[in-house]
């Protein structure tokens, strides 16, 4: 079946719009004094008592309904608070995913028991996830899991492992896609998800260190780990449906845009500052794209906002906001020359090494760039 693209214009209410300055001040006054290196590492910076003070305001879960802690905001009011904590580098890691993805998911699909159970905790910024998708033999092709769970006594028994696991080892639950029945040959039967606690007997977790020195990356062993009946998210064998949903979350975001946003600010003061012509056009191109992808990233909010599932748009967002973040460090590179790159002993220069490095993992995580080409090109009918 061909699809069409939607990206119509949308625009983010003034009550939305009036929570800017309010998180401003609070960004201000906590991280005011961060250098520009550890800002850098935006979204993947991992502050647990930073979260647990947005809780306090309530700025986690803030679409979530009242009943279950949030602030029964809709997708407008989360993207205000997120495109400003990661325009200013601020460290969201340990409650991100709980409040972009996970939260929403048990709203959705869990029982009252699960609701009550975790969302709450999750908008105070006390309660971390992490995503149980990637495996070592699968990794973006998630209908080929092999990591699998038995019935057992009272719930399931789980074997299997994860890998590419942002932040297991600092996080409370996963919520884990598994095999449930039939082989990986049905594909997409058989699936489902389940909300593991990573404090379970059976569950190893071994950090694994990228280019740029950090260790947010896992992989996860289970073996014989025991998972109550009621940890299950929706109906056994409904899991592909979940996790597609659940993607259009993840890979829609202003965090598909803005890993870069550090650097290139401070780029775009330098190239002002030796007023190139050159560079001046290159960065203002760099600039009107991620003006353009930002318009696109408002629209599939404003159909989040509706209860749809825009998850053709939310890949292609993806896979051109990455492919904007990984050009800046070559922007960088390529107008202050690599002499001076490599070797300033200023910000910049720390900044962009450390860009470059961590930019290599932005067109793997949520997706990698050929299976959202795949799935796009399918969308619309060319393969």
């Amino acid at each position: 079946m061909t699809m069409q693209l939607d990206f119509a214009p949308a625009r983010i209410p003034d009550v939305d719009e009036a929570l800017r300055p309010k998180i401003r001040a609070f960004i201000a006054e906590r991280i005011g004094r961060y250098p520009a290196e550890v800002r850098a590492r935006t979204w993947m910076a991992f502050d647990a008592q930073f979260s647990r003070d947005m809780g306090e305001h309530g700025w986690i879960g803030l679409s979530l309904p009242e009943r279950w802690g949030g602030q029964g905001r809709g997708a407008f009011a989360r993207y205000v608070v997120v495109e400003e904590l990661l325009a200013a580098g601020a460290p969201v890691s340990a409650h991100w995913i709980a409040d972009r993805q996970s939260g929403p998911l048990i709203l959705k699909y869990g029982t009252d028991t699960l609701r009550a159970r975790h969302l709450p905790g999750i908008c105070r910024g006390e309660q971390f996830f992490c995503i149980g998708m990637s495996e070592p033999n699968s990794g973006s092709d998630l209908a080929s899991v092999g990591t699998r769970a038995r019935r057992g006594d009272g719930g399931w028994i789980v074997d299997g492992r994860k890998i590419w696991t942002t932040n297991a080892h600092r996080s409370h639950y996963m919520i884990a896609l598994v095999r449930t029945s039939g082989a990986a040959e049905d594909r997409h039967k058989g699936l489902s998800q389940l909300i593991v606690d990573l404090a379970s007997p059976g569950i190893t977790i071994r950090p694994i260190r990228d280019l740029a020195g950090d260790a947010h990356f896992n992989e996860v062993f289970f073996d014989d780990v025991f998972v109550p009946d009621d940890s299950l998210i929706g109906n056994e064998g409904d899991g592909w449906k979940q996790v597609t949903s659940e993607l259009a979350f993840e890979r829609s975001g202003p965090e598909r845009i803005l890993s870069s946003i550090v650097l290139l600010d401070m780029l775009v003061r330098r190239v002002a500052e030796r007023a190139s012509g050159a560079a001046r056009h290159d960065v203002g191109r760099a600039v009107a794209t991620m003006t353009a992808l930002r318009s696109m990233s408002v629209s599939i909010a404003a159909r989040l906002e509706q209860g749809e599932e825009p998850v053709l748009e939310a890949a292609l967002v993806k896979e051109l906001g990455t492919t904007l973040e990984q050009s800046i460090p070559e922007l960088a590179v390529r107008h202050l020359g690599d002499a001076e790159a490599a070797h300033a002993a200023d910000d910049l220069a720390r900044v962009l090494h450390d860009t470059t490095l961590l930019a290599q993992s932005f067109s793997l995580r949520g997706g990698t760039r050929e299976i959202l080409r795949g799935m796009i090109a399918r969308g619309l009918g060319l393969r």
